[in-house]
């Protein structure tokens, strides 16, 4: 089955969420302290992510076009109203903002190597080993997520299902017109800009920064197609 791997790894998110969800009654001091080391945890990985790129231009160029295409769609924005919609749904959350907690999660959870490689195997190979690992790592942030960000963590399971299962559906395909090389340098690039977008959501966790997050999301779209050029006409720069 080609989607098992990513209905393994939404599982794991919806799991950890409710694992979290229990022990939401924790003092709000280790909660804090809590959030403050994830920050920098999560910081170190994007960190160990963003040196994934061959050409830093391309990460640049992807992430300053993204963010003003974020911008002028306001997609943070537009997540949040959803967030508000399916807090009027639910109810609203003592822990936390669930548009902040579906925002974050999705990025974390969503963004990454991991997530594009595993998905490829699982549609190139039918192998959900990476997708497995992954799911197990996501359980584990899943539930420390939504002791400080509370149940909105939960609705991020919808879009990591979603884009993981496209790529491998996609995967099924992809040999027939995408060569290997063009694919080794795509994950790279989109890994290392993705990376920078982990940097920021933990530097927000920790309070450092306020970056509107969401509205970089383009830039994963942009880096595609800057690679697609770079390799169709084997520019350097």
């Amino acid at each position: 089955m080609i989607l098992l791997g990513a209905l393994v790894n939404g599982i794991g998110v919806s799991v950890g969420t409710l694992l979290g969800s229990l022990l939401r009654r924790i003092p709000d001091s280790m909660k804090d302290t809590v959030m403050n080391i994830m920050g920098l945890a999560i910081m170190v990985l994007g960190i160990q992510m963003g040196l994934k790129t061959e050409n830093f231009l391309i990460v640049i160029l992807s992430l300053a076009i993204g963010a003003i295409i974020g911008e002028l769609f306001a997609l943070e924005d537009k997540i949040n109203r959803l967030g508000s919609w399916l807090e009027k749904k639910v109810g609203s959350s003592k822990q936390g903002s669930i548009s902040q907690g579906f925002i974050t999660g999705t990025l974390i959870f969503v963004v990454g190597a991991m997530g594009i490689i595993g998905a490829l195997d699982s549609g190139i190979r039918g192998n959900h080993d990476v997708l497995y690992t992954k799911a197990i790592i996501d359980t584990v942030l899943a539930a420390i997520l939504t002791t400080t960000l509370g149940i909105g963590v939960l609705f991020s399971a919808i879009p990591v299902i979603l884009y993981e299962g496209s790529i491998a559906i996609f995967a099924t395909q992809i040999d027939s017109f995408i060569p290997q090389a063009l694919m080794d340098h795509f994950i790279g690039e989109i890994t290392a800009t993705g990376g920078i977008m982990i940097i920021a959501i933990g530097s927000n966790l920790i309070g450092i920064t306020k970056i509107k997050v969401a509205n970089l999301l383009p830039a994963l779209v942009v880096t595609a197609l800057l690679v697609s050029i770079v390799h169709s006409f084997n520019l350097h720069f």
